[in-house]
């Protein structure tokens, strides 16, 4: 009897282990399917406003379109690193936001308000199964990020995540009546390449962390999948600069793996840090992006 019970209990596990194997591929092969070329259409517009000021002015309705490339940079087991590219013609690109995916991540960056992030730890079992997605600015400094479960039911296949995030580009120099963006981003993967579908809050935040709810937006992106040979510019520019912002990710998670805290600053020399690690040339060495990140990351 003890055998057959022994027998039984094997036999559930490696079910199980199964089970898990082939959940992780399944996430796998969506997250990596966000990479390639796309026709991209980008859509927000406010929806509530909360503001109790009478002279309160919502943001306009922003539509835009663009073609990117997202190229995948790292493809190890349990993290997938990608990083997007916007063609503004053949011979300017952009380059534009990166995601890191990570599996049973469990340290964190989590945003607090204007340019300070709170280091925070989950525990394994908070994370099992989970994959955090970690969005990093075009100079390759942090966004935001969180951990949630990729969902594959019915055909469909998405991940769903609420977090802090710093204002938006498209409104940081527009707006100054709020700190912090609630961001609740669902990526979801389609037959025709994926959509970025965003519900959000725009919130400021005061100094002893108390939150006041400005407005609510909502936010849609479409990536339609093209061939990659409209994107050849951006694949080309990548090749070309690949090594100078391997570098610069390599200095950023140095100081990511301090563990600790982070608060960068603002301006340096009446710079902003992209405008200094934009201007370097292709063949620029370690010593000299570290240096400029060095001067942002206050001690």
């Amino acid at each position: 009897m003890k055998k057959v019970l022994f027998g039984a209990i094997v036999l559930l596990n490696g079910l199980n282990t199964n089970a898990q194997d082939n959940k992780k591929s399944e996430d796998i092969k969506a997250i990596k399917a966000m990479c390639g070329c796309y026709e991209v259409e980008f859509n927000f517009a406010e929806t509530f406003k909360y503001s109790k000021d009478e002279k309160y002015v919502p943001s306009k309705t922003k539509y835009d379109r663009g073609l990117e490339w997202v190229e995948l940079v790292e493809d190890q087991p349990n993290k997938i690193v990608m990083q997007h590219l916007l063609i503004v013609s053949d011979s300017m690109i952009v380059k534009h936001w990166r995601q890191d995916w990570e599996f049973e991540n469990t340290k964190f960056y989590q945003f607090n308000k204007d340019k300070t992030w709170k280091f925070q730890t989950l525990s394994k079992n908070d994370v099992k199964g989970q994959w955090s997605q970690k969005v990093f600015q075009v100079d390759d400094s942090p966004r935001y990020e969180g951990t949630a479960t990729w969902v594959h039911v019915d055909g469909k296949h998405y991940w769903t995540n609420t977090t802090d995030a710093p204002l938006p580009r498209r409104e940081h120099t527009i707006r100054n009546d709020y700190n912090v963006l609630k961001r609740t981003n669902t990526h979801e993967i389609t037959k025709d390449g994926w959509i970025h579908d965003q519900d959000n809050e725009k919130i400021l935040r005061d100094e002893a962390g108390k939150d006041n709810l400005i407005a609510k937006e909502k936010g849609t992106d479409y990536y339609k999948k093209v061939a990659d040979s409209k994107c050849l510019a951006a694949q080309n520019y990548w090749k070309k600069n690949a090594a100078v912002w391997k570098n610069v990710r390599s200095k950023w998670q140095s100081v990511y793996d301090r563990n600790k805290d982070l608060n960068l600053e603002t301006k340096v020399d009446n710079k902003q840090i992209y405008e200094f690690l934009f201007d370097l040339k292709p063949t620029a060495s370690k010593a000299e992006s570290d240096k400029i990140i060095d001067n942002f990351v206050k001690k």
